[in-house]
């Protein structure tokens, strides 16, 4: 045990030597070379033990395992995706992004239309003492466009949503509206009325 820890003692400090020597320049080891002041200097350096340095085998830990739930996924009946923006010219080539990645991972597009767009307009005067009559009017257009998704799980949903709102152009908002499909509460499965029949005597 003794004869690897002065193996690795020596390998250590010949390192720091070699270390120390390529920093210098060849300019300034032909200056110190001549001086022996700087050699003895250079002599008298004190080593770092090998206890300051890392020795051990770094391993990389193992991937974590997949795990398996029995929680049933969400099932969507209906996904609805408002997009609304200024340029109908970006609607469209964003309308055609978002169907083309639908039909790519398998969904179910049931309807995809264009809603009425919405104007608004404001009326500036350029002079308000005279020149009443000359007005400017700015006008803002917001043109809609609705994409609705059905029978869809709540797996498929995420990874798609994610992936059209990363590419979502500047300018550009969306709203999402889900619908989804739950099981029926356990209380209302059978009437009420079976666990208190009613009698039927006639009342007296």
């Amino acid at each position: 045990m003794a004869a690897p820890m002065a193996l690795r003692r020596e390998l250590f400090s010949l390192a720091r030597k070699i270390s120390g020597i390529s920093h210098l320049t060849p300019r300034a080891l032909g200056a110190c070379s001549g001086h022996s002041k700087c050699n003895i200097i250079r002599s008298h350096l004190q080593l770092a033990s090998s206890t300051s340095f890392h020795t051990a085998t770094v391993f990389l830990s193992t991937p974590s395992s997949i795990t398996v739930t029995e929680e049933p996924d969400t099932l969507f009946q209906k996904v609805s995706l408002l997009v609304k923006g200024h340029d109908r010219a970006v609607l469209d080539s964003y309308e055609f992004f978002a169907t083309m990645a639908a039909k790519e991972l398998g969904i179910n597009i049931n309807k995809v239309h264009e809603l009425p767009k919405d104007m608004e307009r404001f009326t500036l005067l350029k002079s308000v003492h005279i020149f009443k009559n000359h007005r400017v009017q700015y006008e803002m257009r917001t043109h809609y466009r609705c994409i609705e998704l059905s029978h869809i799980t709540g797996c498929t949903v995420q990874v798609y949503l994610e992936y059209i709102q990363r590419n979502l152009p500047e300018g550009v908002a969306m709203e999402v509206t889900k619908t989804a499909m739950e099981k029926v509460p356990d209380h209302i499965l059978e009437p009420m009325w079976e666990d208190h029949p009613i009698d039927d005597k006639p009342s007296q």
